[in-house]
């Protein structure tokens, strides 16, 4: 036996068994290195603690661009054990989503912002009474830092209380989202949330409707929110009706007015303003310059604060509407001289106090122009043309009354005027387009009047003939 054989082929062996062993290492090596998960980049940590999102499918930027709408939103309500809504589904690419009512609780809501982080066709949102409570509303401030398509947001009545109010107005801070209307009535915010709001609307001049009707705001948040008018350069419409001001709420309001340089429409009514707040209205009226709607309905004043409110509208030359429910008959008389130096000015009011309520049966308006313009063998759409001194077919409302007003041809009242002004703008946009009253429906179509025309063409050349004749 060759010992020197044995050897070399144990140790080729060896060798072989060794390469065998590391072809094994390498293909291990090569399998951990495909598995192995890669590293989680944390968030930047400069952003704030209170909006790093928790919606747990925004996480997979995969999932939101590859799923259709329908499915992520399915696939949010089973996340967080929920029943999908289905109205929610069948209306998810319409620009107007209305949830209104639908009980959806915090996750609920949670499921509807998760879906809507990657909506693009839902500019209008609402989701009054729903139960969302603090959970419900930090869902959908973190879908709102995402999604820049939303523009108009009702969340009213649904227990936001104070920790809504902070999650809310911390986002409002920020001046980053589409939104330009939000809807907060009904949430019990207290005075303790006043300063949120002051401290949010100091800074953010992107939205121009808020509504806080129906809260809890008295005095104290009354001083806060006029300090917040004083120095707020974007609010156009700002709804305060069924809080309680009071007094000193109203003073503070109205001093707010009277710096306010944006402010459109404002909606004070059933806030106790009582005669003192009525002076100090009154006191912000004659410097307010743009101002156009005002509703101070119901705020326990009596003849002596109508007046002084009177007072202040007859410097004022830009306040188009002025609504109060309870008004007394010296009022009435003064109005008459209001009108008078303002024909645009249209005053709303319900009972006049000491005296009898009559039922008074008015004419239409259209009826009375059309039986002129029947005389006049003109048209409905003449007779405005003539008294649009703006020269367009769209007139702003005030300018609109003024006109009507001011005219001779066809009496008008008030209240007819105000009820024509309904029929032209029914969706109160604050023009008056009068298009609507071209021929033929409001009056003689261009070819009956060019019917007419030859008719009494033909009438003259027939009697010049029969005095031709008779001459001759």
């Amino acid at each position: 036996m060759n010992f020197d054989d044995d050897d070399d082929e144990t140790l080729e062996l060896e060798q072989d068994e060794a390469k065998e062993e590391a072809k094994e290492t390498d293909s291990n090596e090569d399998i951990n290195c495909v598995v192995e998960p890669t590293p989680v980049i944390e968030k930047d940590k400069a952003q704030s603690e209170t909006y790093e999102t928790d919606l747990e499918l925004e996480a997979d930027s995969e999932k939101l661009f590859t799923t259709g709408q329908e499915d992520l939103y399915i696939e949010a309500c089973k996340l967080v054990g929920v029943i999908p809504v289905s109205y929610f589904i069948r209306n998810i690419e319409e620009a107007h989503m209305n949830l209104n009512h639908h009980e959806l609780g915090p996750k609920g809501t949670k499921a509807i912002a998760i879906a809507l982080v990657s909506n693009t066709a839902i500019t209008r949102l609402e989701l009054e009474e729903n139960w969302m409570m603090e959970e419900g509303i930090l869902a959908l401030m973190q879908m709102l830092h995402e999604n820049y398509y939303i523009q108009e947001l009702n969340v009213s009545n649904n227990h936001l209380d104070y920790a809504g109010a902070k999650i809310i107005t911390d986002f409002l801070l920020e001046n980053t989202s589409s939104l330009w209307s939000i809807q907060l009535a009904g949430n019990n915010f207290k005075d303790e949330t006043a300063h949120m709001f002051y401290n949010a609307f100091v800074s953010n001049y992107r939205i121009k409707v808020l509504d806080l009707s129906h809260n809890a705001f008295s005095e104290k948040g009354g001083e806060q929110l006029g300090q917040m008018l004083v120095l707020n350069e974007g609010l156009q419409t700002l709804d305060l009706s069924w809080n309680q001001l009071h007094l000193r709420g109203a003073v503070s309001l109205c001093y707010g007015l009277r710096n306010n340089t944006t402010l459109k429409t404002l909606n004070v009514s059933w806030n106790g303003f009582g005669n003192e707040g009525a002076q100090a209205l009154g006191d912000a009226l004659r410097i307010n310059s743009t101002l156009a709607y005002l509703d101070i309905s119901n705020n326990h004043m009596n003849n002596e604060g109508a007046n002084k409110v009177a007072r202040g509208l007859e410097l004022n030359e830009n306040l188009k509407v002025l609504k109060n429910v309870l008004v007394t008959e010296g009022f009435v008389k003064q109005l008459e001289g209001l009108y008078h130096a303002h024909p645009e000015l249209d005053v709303i009011y319900g009972e006049v106090v000491g005296t009898i309520s009559k039922s008074v049966i008015l004419s239409s308006p259209l009826k009375a122009i059309k039986a002129y313009v029947d005389k006049k063998n003109i048209t409905v759409f003449d007779f405005f043309k003539e008294i649009d001194h703006l020269g367009t077919v769209k007139m702003p409302v005030g300018e609109f009354r003024k006109a009507l007003t001011m005219q001779t041809k066809v009496p008008l009242n008030r209240i007819q005027i105000r009820e024509l002004i309904k029929k032209l703008d029914p969706d109160q946009t604050g023009i008056v387009d009068y298009r609507v009253l071209q021929e033929p429906e409001y009056g003689i179509s261009p070819n009956d009047r060019k019917g007419n025309n030859t008719t009494r063409k033909n009438e003259e050349e027939a009697r010049n003939k029969e005095a031709y004749t008779k001459v001759l």
